[in-house]
């Protein structure tokens, strides 16, 4: 039976496929961090897979390979960079509680933020699927058939997305969510005004890398862009995870919002 995303980071649970040697460089975030608590398995070799179009291939179960996307946004600034949060959009940050956070809650994490579980990317023709195993077997629905946003998206958790390939990068533009998703562990908030664009790049058979330009005028004073990175988990497969069965933890998690 595994735990809430938050508590299993705090107990150190092992997630499937990462039983594996301690990483070979030190592992980012605090001691009890995901990362440290759970060590990335081997990079599996080999080339970028390619369809036989030549267009790459990145369909695969991937992990996060580093805490920016789920502990704290800011750390997959450049370097020297701060977020650059509006006055009113960091007193909601300072004001957060950590057993409010709508992912420890067993809802959605929306973008960018990932829970620490495996992941999927399906490709169709016409689409593109994020199968998330975490959370509430939630999924991302990426239209790849050419259409534009609509002019009043309902807002959603994930919000709307099209996509498009730029060489070998796919790029994901998202716009319509609404405003109950957190960034991070910390609590970094934002507004129904926020727009994405994502840019995924497999550098290698295993390893695949994330840029998300992040622009919200209602919460932020200008664009701003963070990184990521992801590992395959290669013959792995998702595992049913039910988050709100038989759950015992939140009434542990308290005191402001903050890393593990």
């Amino acid at each position: 039976m595994k735990l809430t995303a938050a508590c299993a980071i705090l107990l150190g649970t092992q997630f499937p496929g990462t039983a594996q040697a301690p990483p070979k460089t030190p592992a980012v975030g605090n001691a009890n961090s995901f990362a440290n608590l759970n060590p990335l398995p081997e990079v599996p070799s080999g080339k970028t897979p390619r369809f036989p179009d030549g267009r790459v291939d990145f369909s695969g179960v991937w992990r996060p390979a580093d805490v920016f996307l789920i502990e704290d946004i800011s750390l997959g600034l450049k370097k020297g960079e701060t977020l650059p949060l509006k006055p009113e959009a960091e007193k909601i940050l300072k004001a957060r509680l950590s057993n409010n956070d709508p992912e420890v809650n067993c809802l959605p994490t929306g973008v960018p933020r990932l829970a620490p579980y495996p992941w999927r990317i399906v490709e169709t023709p016409t689409h593109m699927f994020f199968l998330f195993e975490g959370n509430i077997h939630s999924f991302r629905q990426i239209f790849m058939d050419g259409r534009a946003h609509p002019p009043d998206p309902d807002p959603t958790w994930y919000g709307h997305s099209i996509g498009h390939r730029e060489g070998d990068t796919l790029v994901i533009d998202t716009v319509g969510f609404n405003d109950k998703s957190w960034f991070d562990f910390l609590g970094h908030p934002h507004t129904e005004q926020l727009h994405t664009i994502e840019r995924y790049n497999r550098t290698s058979l295993g390893e695949l890398t994330e840029e998300v330009t992040i622009d919200d005028p209602g919460a932020y004073t200008r664009p701003f862009t963070v990184t990521g990175s992801h590992r395959l988990l290669l013959h792995e497969e998702l595992l049913e995870y039910v988050c709100n069965e038989n759950e015992k933890d939140l009434k542990h998690v308290n005191g402001p919002a903050r890393r593990p």
